[in-house]
């Protein structure tokens, strides 16, 4: 990240923010992982957490402010240099979203990054569309109104046009728009309990916790930052949407299992501590991420093997195999807003190749009688059911088995919390809906080798 001019008065949240930005929009870097590097982690809690909602609130509403920013400039925001775009974006959102940031703050401070990007042509330029932003009165009229064609519900809750049409025609209007508006919301931070004191740990170090909504070893974060506490730095919880992590309890119990695409390690960690017996093999491509699962799967029955999971180096004698492939991350948006702004329509095609790649390679490492969960964290068919039926036109000994099923088994178990499970499962299929789950959109398939 640029270093931060010494003169400036600017804040260091709206620095590390306006870089982080930058390099999303110019590397394609991940909003996510840059607000956990080394810059931004050396922040105060006060500044990181502004930070965040700054980084987070642009991403989020791009398209919404961008729009604002034609209605008051000359020139259309494809037009302006990146810098300057992107002070207008953090400073249009301020104004807009953020009700305890004085007008002149969020003004004054976009345009010190400007001078500060090395751009002081435009500060007056800045000045002057922000100062004419601040001077609208904010709309007060009911975005979420039920009678929105899927053309205003993209526009309102500032999403591409092409993948809000694609969730009407899939789920239907009223759960279109209930992703949207989940996707629009600060997620509530969800983690996995691995120590049996880590809750009254946490407590103690002001962390206040609620059950969570799915899962009984789920907590939901209700205020203060986990990853500052002592319990977080030793292991002692894991931040782990709730989805994912009923994903690889469906792996169920083995004595030979295989988890194909293993890093970053949350759902290798829940299966390797209920099959801790069992001999697991954690396959990652990437040699720099191999290493960081190995630190970060606590268990001593995991090998991690870096390799291509479409042409695995591995006997086909698993009983159990977790494909939670790479995929499109749409149902991750609350999360990940600035997938929605990468992701192109035909990458759904390259992913598709992919992913029936890898699922394949499963199925022949999959030993008779075995079973393979096939899950992503997208929303999109191609990338969901029509690669499982794709496999299952090559593959005539694999069945599908019923979600329900097993659903109802880790009910019986105690793990499930819910007390009906059919609002988790589209035909024999697991699918979470953001939005209609407090949770990201995931979906399973379980599949049994004859």
């Amino acid at each position: 990240m640029a270093a931060q001019n010494a003169k400036s008065d600017i804040s260091p949240a709206r620095t590390v923010a306006f870089d982080i930005l930058m390099r999303v929009e110019q590397y394609g870097a991940y909003a996510s992982e840059l607000l956990h590097s080394q810059t931004a982690s050396q922040l105060s809690s006060t500044d990181h957490g502004l930070a965040t909602e700054l980084v987070m609130g642009v991403l989020r509403w791009r398209a919404m402010l961008d729009r604002m920013v034609a209605e008051f400039s000359s020139q259309t925001p494809a037009k302006l240099d990146l810098e300057v775009l992107t002070a207008l974006r953090l400073g249009a959102y301020q104004l807009r979203f953020l009700e305890r940031i004085p007008a002149h703050a969020a003004i004054n401070e976009s345009v010190e990054l400007v001078k500060r990007a090395r751009k002081r042509s435009a500060t007056g330029f800045v000045n002057a569309v922000l100062r004419k932003i601040a001077a609208r009165p904010k709309d007060s009229a009911d975005m979420r109104r039920r009678d929105l064609t899927a053309e205003e519900l993209a526009d309102q809750s500032s999403h591409p046009r092409w993948l809000v049409e694609r969730w009407v025609r899939s789920y239907g209007m009223q759960d279109a728009a209930k992703i949207c508006w989940f996707d629009q919301e600060r997620p509530t931070t969800a983690i996995r309990l691995r120590d049996p004191v880590a809750e009254s740990e946490l407590r103690e170090q002001g962390i206040e916790l609620g059950p969570g909504e799915l899962l009984a070893s789920a907590r939901r974060v209700l205020s203060g930052d986990v990853t500052r506490t002592a319990t977080y730095r030793s292991g002692g919880v894991v931040i782990q949407d709730e989805a994912s992590q009923l994903v690889a309890l469906l792996v169920g119990r083995g004595n030979r299992i295989l988890d194909c695409c293993a890093a970053p390690g949350g759902k290798t960690s829940i299966v390797a501590r209920r099959n801790a017996q069992a001999k697991i093999v954690a396959v990652e491509l990437h040699p720099h991420r191999a290493r960081l699962l190995r630190d970060l799967v606590d268990a001593d029955n995991v090998d991690v093997v870096s390799a291509d999971a479409r042409s695995l180096p591995l006997r086909a004698d698993f009983d159990r195999i977790l494909a939670d492939v790479p995929c499109s991350g749409t149902g991750t948006l609350a999360r990940n807003p600035d997938i929605k702004w990468r992701l192109n329509p035909e990458d759904l095609r390259d992913l598709q190749e992919r992913q029936v790649a890898i699922l394949r390679a499963a199925a022949d490492a999959l030993r008779p009688g075995g079973r393979v969960v096939y899950s992503t964290c997208s929303l999109e068919e191609e990338e969901n059911s029509c690669v499982v039926e794709a496999l299952l036109g090559q593959h005539p000994d694999l069945k599908v088995i019923d979600a329900r099923s097993e659903l109802d088994r880790l009910r019986s178990e105690g793990e499930l919390t819910i007390p009906d499970t059919q609002h988790l499962v589209d035909g024999p299929y697991l699918r979470t809906i953001p939005g209609v789950q407090h949770c990201d959109g995931f979906f399973a398939a379980i599949l049994q080798k004859s």
